[in-house]
């Protein structure tokens, strides 16, 4: 499912680990071994959020836009 919500992977030495983040959805995370793993564990719980939230009717949260700063 495409969606213009937010994630974000990043390597933790603590963990050994990607760990994914949503800044749309502060208290979701997931990790995977590798950058790729992360990225499709990171789409499932996407897509998951999404369906819960339009499943019970929550509004869904504005998604963050970033502004790209060419250097």
């Amino acid at each position: 499912m495409y969606s213009r919500y937010s994630m974000m992977i990043q390597w933790s030495d603590e963990d050994a680990a990607y760990i994914v983040s949503f800044p749309e959805f502060p208290s979701a995370h997931t990790h995977g071994a590798s950058y790729e793993e992360a990225a499709r564990n990171g789409q499932e719980v996407l897509d998951l959020l999404l369906g819960s939230y339009k499943e019970v009717r929550h509004s869904l949260p504005e998604p963050v836009s970033f502004q790209y700063a060419a250097a």
